[in-house]
């Protein structure tokens, strides 16, 4: 059995298919068994066409002795009605219309499927990205971050998670946002904001590698990561913990050369730590739009490299977003501590910077009467407190 490595030629001298049986050869070797973006670029030097690697590929093993497995015709058929049906449509890599960015990291993916407008893409882009039990201090900063980089031209790039992601996305929507799904165009997760991802379907960019009808798993979040940092000249972290999906991003990002910045957060709070962490280790501090655009303005602004990444235990190879269920807003009848649902989304929105009794009442998703009566309730246990002015913080 033969290996189909050979060296990789620039992928932005790659030729994209020209007709539609090459587009359905190209989407077929790469939804191959063991083919990888790397395998696929290999492949296809090696042989000269897709078509070609698929008559060879049942004679064809991996370095480490796996069998290629050529996807069923009959399955990228289906691909393609599904496709017309959603109105989605491929970016093949070394097309004009593939992000160029994008297409410089080790393993830019050969095919994606893309809702909107891809011009967006090819533009002055910033990745924002955050918790996804994000406090609503947390939630504000990063709308006002999206809000004033799209405003000066940016296009926000996220993935469309809970908290942070979702924050940045509806602010963005006038201006330009990108969300890079994990699963297939056609399987938004959370399913919550399938509504939001429809709105920028019409106002924005929807990008996925997956095919479509794909749900997402874990395996599928690191990957979808590296195409949020590949597709951005920096990505910016509001409200990271110390091992969380955000810091795979921003560890990507550094892999790619692209720039790191933090939002400081208090030291008492856990989803501050990934981000006061990457701050020592010398990521650029951003408090507003000027941050991100001195430091993108001028070489050596942001210290922070590869090799001052902490070890590999630190950062977890998967993201903790594999699951149906979310942080915030999905708790149980009962939490062990006998907090209600509410009273643990409540609290969730909290941290140890003062938030407004209106941002909680806004974003709680209930009732105003019901969650008045949660933040009484986190205030007679003593887990909230009221600052002088009325802001809620949690207990020390």
């Amino acid at each position: 059995m033969n290996s189909p490595l050979s060296p990789l030629p620039d992928p932005m001298s790659f030729t994209p298919p020209r007709s539609g049986a090459e587009v359905h050869a190209w989407l077929r070797l790469a939804r191959s068994r063991n083919v990888g973006p790397r395998g696929f670029r290999a492949l296809v030097t090696r042989f000269g066409s897709a078509e070609a690697a698929l008559e060879a590929l049942p004679g064809l093993t991996t370095e480490s002795g796996k069998r290629f497995e050529p996807a069923a015709p009959g399955a990228v058929d289906t691909e393609l009605e599904r496709a017309r049906a959603l109105g989605a449509r491929l970016l093949c890599l070394g097309a004009p219309e593939y992000p160029a960015l994008l297409a410089q990291i080790p393993d830019p993916p050969p095919l994606l499927w893309a809702r909107g407008a891809p011009g967006l893409a090819c533009g002055s882009c910033i990745a924002v990205v955050g918790a996804r039990n994000a406090s609503s201090t947390g939630r504000r900063m990063a709308a006002l971050l999206a809000q004033e980089l799209g405003g000066r031209g940016h296009t926000i790039v996220s993935g469309l998670a809970r908290g942070i992601d979702t924050a940045a996305h509806r602010v963005s929507l006038a201006s330009g946002t990108i969300a890079v799904l994990a699963g297939g165009l056609d399987r938004v997760y959370p399913a919550e904001n399938a509504d939001l991802a429809e709105e920028i379907s019409l106002n924005g960019l929807l990008l996925s590698e997956a095919p479509l009808g794909e749900q997402p798993t874990s395996r599928h979040f690191p990957r979808r990561n590296r195409i949020v940092s590949g597709l951005s000249r920096a990505v910016v972290l509001v409200e990271a913990a110390d091992r969380s999906g955000s810091l795979i991003t921003a560890r990507l990002a550094l892999e790619q050369g692209r720039e790191v910045m933090a939002v400081p957060g208090s030291p008492l709070d856990p989803r501050a730590g990934g981000c006061n962490r990457l701050l020592r280790q010398g990521a650029a501090l951003v408090r507003h739009a000027d941050d991100v655009e001195e430091a993108l303005g001028y070489a050596g602004t942001t210290a922070l490299r590869v090799a001052h990444w902490p070890d590999a235990g630190d950062a977890p190879d998967a993201p903790p977003e594999p699951g149906p269920r979310d942080m915030a807003g999905d708790a149980g009848p009962c939490t062990p501590d006998g907090a209600t649902p509410l009273l643990t989304r409540v609290e969730a929105l909290l941290s140890h910077t003062p938030a407004s009794e209106d941002d909680i009442l806004r974003q709680a998703g209930a009732p105003p009467a019901q969650v008045l009566q949660a933040i009484g309730e986190l205030e007679l246990t003593g887990r909230v407190e009221r600052r002088p002015g009325g802001g809620l913080v949690l207990a020390d």
